[in-house]
């Protein structure tokens, strides 16, 4: 098997010569299958007696409306460039509307409270792997790379034309978010109603 390893900056092959294995997928690293009837063949295996040294404390869940961070079609992420956490705002509204995953960079999560570090993407934060990523006011540093450059098309919009996410973006615009975001969202609202 070949894997991603150190927040996918490298990969492993591994080898097992267990009879039996158990393998995991990212979610969204393909797109679902069609449908064709199942005619896989299942095996049940019995589970070896190992003794139970774990303990179970507490559950804490969030709802939203939104779809989950790491599962989602489209992320829409906002960084420092931002300003500030009250105009996340208007990346929450442009999630809305295409019924999308809000994202955030580190520097976000640590400078404004009202910014989760649930809503973190990078190496230390969610990895995402959406069919489009859209990074708002983001520098792209390795590690917010880390967890969102798998992404099928990256859409970067940041004011500085030497930034290092426009390296990895399918499509880029210099420009501010003050002069961007409107005419995004004024563009949705046509296209969407």
């Amino acid at each position: 098997f070949i894997r991603p390893i150190y927040a996918g900056n490298a990969f492993a092959t591994v080898k097992s010569n267990d009879k039996k294995k158990c393998v995991t997928i990212r979610p969204t690293s393909f797109d679902p299958a069609e449908k064709t009837g199942g005619s896989a063949q299942v095996e049940k295996i019995e589970a070896v007696d190992v003794p139970n040294t774990s303990k179970f404390i507490k559950r804490e869940e969030t709802k939203s409306e939104r779809p989950e961070l790491g599962t989602a079609r489209i992320v829409v992420s906002g960084g420092r460039g931002l300003e500030s956490g009250e105009n996340f705002k208007l990346i929450t509204d442009i999630a809305d509307k295409l019924n999308a995953a809000v994202g955030a960079s580190r520097a976000a999560v640590d400078t404004w409270a009202e910014i989760p570090h649930s809503m973190q993407v990078g190496q230390t934060g969610k990895t995402v792997n959406p069919n489009l990523y859209i990074a708002v006011g983001i520098s792209g540093a390795i590690q917010h790379l880390a967890g969102m450059r798998s992404s099928k098309y990256i859409v970067a919009i940041n004011k500085d034309a030497d930034a290092p996410i426009f390296q990895h973006a399918d499509y880029g615009i210099v420009a501010t978010w003050e002069e961007a975001l409107p005419v995004f969202q004024d563009a949705l609202s046509g296209l969407l109603g």
